[in-house]
């Protein structure tokens, strides 16, 4: 029975009584900074490809309670059946977007494989005991000629869209995979051929359009990265805009060198606003778009400067590869992997971005090196803001294969999950020095951590109508 049908009495799930709606999630954003109780459980994408470590991945289950004994611990997990899938993105089956359906929850997590385009459902009823309940096998997913599933977002009205990055050979082109509420394949939710790449998107519905990135085909940033692919046009510089009701697009703005592998999409947080951003990894940019006169305009406003070091041929860019805006639409923050950095920008005035304040640390250039006597090997890579904008998050794994290539030592020790402390009133962050999760310290051996989700929604996955 899907989740719309089935409401749990449990008070694990994501019911909050004092909605003035019926279904998840909070009315508007700054219902959700108001009424939103601080985090206590993070789940967070584990993953053994690429590593000398004969075990699944898994979904790790992280205490973040500052109250409780086991803070920023592994506190449990949940291994998939299989090996080698790659756990990258992972998202709910309902959000904001849905919290006028009465009796649906958050309640159910879509967690897909990158590499072996598995897709699995994990029930979280019980927040720190969730259960694997389905495995949507990957033939289900080839039928539809769609492969390497990557961004997952729910909808309006309970179903779920997934960002496909490949064809069932793992070429060219992309789309969409629809699911309905009961976690079934509905079919392509795209005409096929309507792009070529894909990589990342975000609706905005009131607005009705879609925003959608590239990356590459999965046969070619598979195997790592080879800057031979850039110039031969194998990466994506595009960005496509959608008529969301339709499905189809509508106008696509081709950023040339400003946004090579324009990654991370995110548009503000208030449904009124055509305002949002995109990172462009490897022009180390950030991207400005917005709607005027019925068209969509887009360019650089941030620009991070590539950088000398004495082991590579040629300057390393910062490689911005995550970026979010804080639920009250005040503050941009990102992550420069290569370069060892997480930063915050106002963006009071979208157009403008003003600089607030920057951590340096791990990657390539980063002023720490070690949090509690372990070294921190790559820069900041996925983030999470807490809802009231208080403390981020982040962990450092980017892809198995491109870890390998520009971080090996990240295999071998595995990645870390770090926090700072964020003063939305000062524009400041600062380092938690007691907050280290590490990764490396389990069973099977080392793994790699990736995206991190919080039960009650957060600054990546809620969209409002």
């Amino acid at each position: 029975m899907s989740d719309a049908e089935q409401p749990s009495e449990s008070e694990t799930h994501d019911h909050h009584e004092h909605h003035d709606h019926e279904g998840p999630g909070y009315a508007t954003p700054q219902a959700a900074i108001e009424e939103a109780e601080r985090e206590r459980t993070a789940y967070v994408m584990g993953l053994h490809v690429g590593q000398d470590v004969d075990a699944p991945d898994f979904l790790a289950v992280v205490d973040v309670d500052p109250d409780s004994d086991t803070y920023s611990e592994i506190i449990n997990r949940v291994q998939m059946p299989n090996k080698g899938d790659e756990l990258h993105h992972f998202g709910w089956n309902a959000c904001s977007s849905s919290c006028h359906m009465e009796g649906l929850e958050r309640r159910h997590l879509v967690i897909p494989g990158q590499r072996s385009s598995r897709i699995h459902i994990v029930d979280t009823k019980e927040r720190r005991d969730p259960e694997l309940t389905k495995v949507i096998e990957p033939e289900a997913v080839y039928d539809h000629d769609l492969s390497a599933p990557h961004t997952v977002h729910c909808i309006p009205d309970g179903e779920i869209l997934i960002s496909m990055l490949g064809d069932a050979d793992g070429d060219l082109p992309g789309g969409f995979l629809e699911l309905n509420d009961d976690f079934e394949v509905q079919g392509r939710w795209d005409p096929p051929g309507e792009i070529e790449m894909n990589y990342d998107y975000w609706y905005q519905p009131r607005q009705n359009v879609m925003l959608s990135t590239e990356w590459a085909a999965p046969k070619t940033y598979y195997p790592g990265f080879d800057l031979d692919d850039v110039e031969d046009g194998k990466y994506g510089q595009r960005l496509n805009f959608w008529d969301w009701e339709a499905g189809t697009v509508e106008q696509t703005i081709d950023l040339g060198e400003d946004g090579l592998i324009p990654l991370e999409a995110r548009f503000l947080h208030t449904p009124e606003s055509t305002h949002g951003y995109v990172g462009a990894a490897l022009s180390s940019n950030i991207i400005h778009f917005h709607e005027s006169d019925g068209e969509y305009h887009a360019e650089p406003v941030i620009e991070f400067d590539d950088r000398e070091h004495e082991g590579w041929d040629m300057p390393v860019p910062a490689l911005v590869t995550d970026i979010l805006i804080s639920m009250d639409d005040r503050y941009l923050f990102g992550s420069n992997w290569l370069h060892g950095e997480v930063w915050m920008y106002d963006i009071s005035d979208p157009s403008n971005p003003r600089k607030a304040d920057s951590i340096s640390i791990g990657g390539y250039f980063g002023d720490i090196e070690q949090v509690q006597g372990r070294d921190i090997v790559a820069g900041p890579q996925m983030l999470q803001l807490s809802l009231d904008g208080d403390r981020l998050y982040w962990t450092t794994s980017l892809f198995s294969s491109w870890d390998n290539q520009f971080f090996p030592e990240e295999a071998e020790q595995g990645s870390v999950m770090l926090k700072a402390d964020v003063d939305p009133r000062t524009g400041t962050m600062s380092l938690d020095r007691d907050f280290l999760v590490d990764f490396g310290d389990l069973p099977e051996g080392p793994a790699r951590a990736h995206e991190i989700r919080w039960p009650d929604g957060d600054c990546t996955s809620d969209v409002w109508q």
